[in-house]
């Protein structure tokens, strides 16, 4: 198991040019585009959003895989990832703009794909606010698709964008401490993990130049 995860891991540009495949085809909203508008399709947007969104799926990744390193206050960073997501989703529902938006979130990843790959000696503390102003990035991208519903609908659409996020960022870090732990070869595999990911937010990066136009 840990020489296949090593093995996927280790050929980013294979996986960035998956992803570039598959992302028209996945990177949907759940609800097809439309503005949510019961309390189910609120919750069942926000749980689907950021995983069928493969950018923010791959942020969220990055989240624990940085995570997974610290063996104390690893939970702080997901922590601080989703305080600074759920701000910059109520900045863009108070008419925030963030300009660049696409490009912001597609920077993120990779900044935090560099951070795994690089794994530079930084404090928790500074990077939990790395942490913090990416998701607000992200935060911002994901309020796009709720802006106009009701109040409890938007309040639904966030209860499922915080336990999903939770969920994949925690078990991140479960999975990656779970396979690798005591392998000689940890180091090597966290940072071909985040060179993959970081790639991956190239693919992003490069896809939204175009709309800048």
């Amino acid at each position: 198991m840990r020489a296949r995860l090593a093995s996927l891991l280790a050929h980013p540009a294979a996986l960035a040019f998956a992803v570039l495949a598959s992302s028209p085809a996945l990177a949907h909203h759940p609800m097809g585009g439309k503005t949510p508008s019961t309390l189910s399709e609120g919750l069942l947007s926000g749980l689907g959003h950021p995983i069928l969104g493969l950018d923010h799926l791959a942020a969220l990744v990055a989240v624990g895989l940085l995570a997974s390193r610290f063996a104390s206050g690893a939970l702080a960073l997901p922590v601080l990832w989703i305080i600074g997501m759920a701000l910059g989703a109520f900045a863009h529902m108070r008419g925030i703009d963030l300009p660049g938006g696409e490009l912001m979130v597609a920077a993120s990843l990779i900044g935090l794909g560099c951070l795994a790959l690089l794994r530079p000696t930084l404090p928790l503390a500074l990077l939990g606010l790395v942490f913090a102003a990416a998701g607000f990035a992200h935060g911002h991208a994901l309020a796009e698709s709720i802006i106009g519903a009701d109040t409890a609908v938007v309040g639904a659409y966030l209860v499922g964008l915080v336990a999903i996020q939770a969920t994949i960022t925690v078990a991140t870090i479960l999975l990656v401490r779970r396979l690798l732990a005591g392998h000689a070869s940890t180091p090597l595999v966290l940072r071909a993990g985040g060179g993959a990911l970081a790639a991956i937010g190239v693919v992003f990066l490069v896809s939204a130049l175009p709309g800048l136009a």
